[in-house]
């Protein structure tokens, strides 16, 4: 089957300038331009207009303290960064990649996620996991350094497979957590383990999860999901069977193999919600049905 494209977090327009991360020079200078551009991150938020949505940028000057990251330059030669900072008392004009993603450009949509990803690591690795000592932003916010111990240490990327069942009849496999409303489901996913390639782990997760064997597994697509750190590495996978699958009711509630024309059926009465646009989840399932699906009833919270 055809690889997933344009999936919403994995879009990008500006080149990330690697070769720029060590030059002081170059760092120093980019920063006293005009026409830099800085986006306050604030807990995974942004500032971002709605007519048209995009995101709202701030000029170095207006940036106080706090560290700052470099995000990449565009082709008209325009630098972008990054920076913890206050946002807008407005919580209108404060949104998230949950809320934003699909809408926002390429552009717009891949600066936000290296932002909410970095800001995200950052907050959380503070001290140097060797000695302890505080740890300085470092190659302008693709590190972090100890200088006690001169070690470097790098952003968290936790890799997770993410995959659609598809049994003998056609039927996709679709799962709800246990914290989830009735009616709420998605693909099942799970964490790759140490020393486990991905295709393994769709093994081994379908089968915990549901109970159900998988015979064969494809490789789709990723997409950075920084919630908190994660890349989802889609997969479309074939069940031995279509047999009754076996939940646990604590990671998941409820799972059951869905008919195309359920799936529309239910997002018509509103029965079924599926994961939003901005997800990979829901283009696995579009995947699978062949066409986009009607944004759905419910509310995916």
């Amino acid at each position: 089957m055809p690889r997933l494209t344009d999936l919403t977090l994995s879009r990008s327009g500006v080149d990330r300038a690697v070769d720029r991360r060590e030059d002081q020079a170059w760092l120093a200078a980019a920063w006293e331009q005009d026409g830099t551009r800085v986006l306050l991150v604030d807990h995974g938020r942004a500032p971002v207009a709605t007519e048209p949505p995009a995101l709202v940028w701030c000029r170095p000057v207006d940036v106080v303290g706090g560290e700052r990251y470099l995000l990449g330059v565009d082709p008209d030669g325009v630098a972008y960064f990054a920076a913890h900072g206050s946002l807008t008392p407005d919580p209108a004009q404060r949104s998230g990649l949950r809320e934003v993603g699909a809408l926002l450009s390429a552009r717009d949509a891949g600066l936000l996620v290296h932002a909410v990803a970095l800001a995200n690591w950052h907050a959380t690795h503070r001290y140097c996991p060797r000695c302890g000592s505080p740890t300085q932003v470092s190659a302008a916010g693709a590190e972090r350094a100890c200088p006690v111990d001169g070690s470097a240490h790098f952003p968290r990327t936790d890799p997770a497979v993410i995959v659609l069942v598809v049994d003998p009849d056609g039927r996709a496999l679709l799962g709800r957590q246990a914290r989830w409303s009735p009616g709420r489901f998605s693909t099942l996913a799970g964490f790759v383990e140490p020393g486990e390639d991905a295709e393994r782990a769709v093994v081994r997760e379908v089968a915990e999860e549901s109970g159900v064997a998988v015979t064969d597994t494809e490789y789709l697509g990723s997409q950075p999901w920084p919630f908190p750190a994660s890349l989802m590495l889609g997969f479309l996978a074939w069940a031995a069977d279509g047999g009754d699958p076996v939940v646990d009711g604590v990671e998941l509630a409820e799972a059951r193999w869905f008919a195309r024309e359920e799936v529309v059926s239910g997002l018509a009465d509103g029965s079924l919600v599926l994961p939003p646009q901005v997800s990979i989840a829901r283009r696995l399932v579009e995947h699978w049905y062949g066409a986009p699906l009607a944004d759905p009833v419910g509310d995916w919270g």
